[in-house]
């Protein structure tokens, strides 16, 4: 019989359940996992996510996404005021994002 202690499950989970940490100047903003939202947050993404994929703007959707996932406010504005409107880069944070998040829920 395995015996856990809780900061062992909590280890195990941080492990595989982690944010995305991005380095913005001096600073990390650290993306949380859909896994460590509330479940408010975590209807919200998937309600974004469908919106992203029903064709709707995609710039404001990633912004509004970013700011619902990372840990604090603040964090979400340096990362989102570092990447301006480059849509691309925003894109590409986000698909960061997902391969992440993906790997840690499957």
């Amino acid at each position: 019989m395995a015996s856990y202690t809780l900061d062992d499950i909590r280890s195990a989970a941080e492990a595989r359940y982690g944010s995305t940490d991005i380095a913005v100047g001096e600073r990390v903003v650290r993306l949380l996992n859909p896994l460590r939202l509330s479940k408010a947050k975590r209807k919200r993404l998937t309600a974004l996510q469908d919106q992203i994929n029903d064709g709707a703007d995609q710039e404001e959707l990633l912004a509004d996404a970013i700011r619902l996932v990372a840990e604090h406010d603040s964090a979400a504005s340096a990362l989102l005021d570092e990447i301006g409107e480059d849509l691309a880069v925003l894109a590409q944070v986000f698909e960061f994002y997902g391969q992440a998040t993906q790997a840690g829920e499957a």
